[in-house]
């Protein structure tokens, strides 16, 4: 079993967080445009403006719930709670996901949950 199928059916949320941030280190050693890219999008989107960095990290966390993505979701709960999102703000997030994501967000709504009570 690879490192990366471990962390998830461990449910290691800051585990699968620190994988995604590892491999953009190494995409940007490899694919350096790409990831300077990727890494310009997110900090430009990152700053306060007429959205707060934390209300961007909990519509992104409610994208990632209904996308199915499971590193996302870990990556998007970590800086959401760094950003100052409380429990009931990440837990209110999960639901606007799930009604719009429907039965499969209800799954990885759980995951967004999971990840939280790991993190806080």
């Amino acid at each position: 079993m690879s490192n990366h199928q471990e962390t998830q059916v461990n449910g290691n949320y800051t585990e699968q967080a620190k994988e995604v941030f590892d491999f953009i280190g190494k995409l940007s050693k490899e694919q350096p445009k790409i990831a300077e890219g990727f890494v310009t999008m997110h900090k430009a989107t990152g700053q306060d403006s007429a959205l707060t960095k934390k209300h961007k990290e909990l519509q992104a966390l409610a994208i990632a719930i209904s996308i199915r993505c499971e590193g996302c979701i870990a990556c998007h709960v970590q800086d959401s709670i760094k950003a100052g999102a409380t429990k009931d703000e990440i837990v209110e997030t999960i639901g606007v996901a799930v009604l719009m994501g429907g039965g499969p967000s209800v799954v990885y709504g759980n995951k967004a949950y999971k990840a939280m009570q790991e993190m806080m």
